[in-house]
This record gives structure tokens, C-alpha cells and sequence, in this order.
């Protein structure tokens, strides 16, 4: 049974953590350089000078992409700690991620018919 008292090391780590979060936030603002020239404050993006709108409208099959990807990365971490306790959960556990595994292929293949990762239109 759990007791409150079993938290505290969680609580102490995340203590720590804030801790030097926020020290590292403010000893970077307190020590750091704060000379502001016109030089300094323009923008600069791998030496090349800006030009144009930063408001370049993307198509939204790059999005759509990046969604699919981390959608499908994010069910296969939920595969790890399958793999880690393959033997303890014996034949219904192996069930369990084959039905997994076969929704996960069945999102896929709908994915694949509507034409997502398709990249060129070929009207």
C-alpha cells in the first residue's frame, strides 16, 4: 500500500529540478552581457540577410506528416514495455498486442488509401 511518505523522493527530485531551473534562468539574466546596438538587435538567420514575409504560407501535408509521425512513434513506445514484460504476461498479453498491432496496421492502411503521404497530385 502506498503512503504519502513514499512521494517525497519524487517531490525532492522535482524540487531540484525547479530549483535549477529557475537559478539557471536567473544567473543568466543577472551575469550575462546587456549591451543593445542596432547590430545586435537585427535579425540573422545562418549569415544570410533577411528578405521577404517570415508569413510563407506551407502546404498542410508537411503538418499532416508530422502529425502521422508522431502518432505512429508515440504507439510504438506504448510496444516497450510489452517487449520488457513479454514472459509475465504470458498468451493474453501476446493477444493483446497483436490486436494492437493489427489496429495500429488497420490506421495505417487507411492512412496510406486516403492518399496522406502522397507528395505529388497527379491530376
Amino acid at each position: 500500500m502506498e503512503t504519502p511518505i513514499s512521494y517525497v523522493p519524487i517531490l525532492i527530485q522535482l524540487a531540484v529540478a525547479l530549483g535549477f531551473v529557475v537559478t539557471t534562468i536567473f544567473a543568466t539574466h543577472i551575469l550575462g552581457p546587456k549591451r543593445k546596438s542596432k547590430k545586435k538587435l537585427d535579425p540573422f538567420e545562418c549569415g544570410i540577410e533577411s528578405s521577404g514575409n517570415a508569413r510563407v504560407p506551407y502546404s498542410v501535408r508537411y503538418f499532416l506528416t508530422a502529425i502521422l509521425f508522431v502518432l505512429f512513434d508515440v504507439e510504438v513506445i506504448f510496444m516497450y514495455p510489452w517487449a520488457v514484460n513479454f514472459k509475465a504476461l504470458g498468451l493474453t498479453g501476446l493477444l493483446e498486442m497483436f490486436l494492437f498491432i493489427g489496429l495500429l496496421l488497420l490506421g495505417f492502411f487507411y492512412v496510406i488509401k486516403k492518399g496522406a503521404l502522397k507528395w505529388e497530385d497527379n491530376n
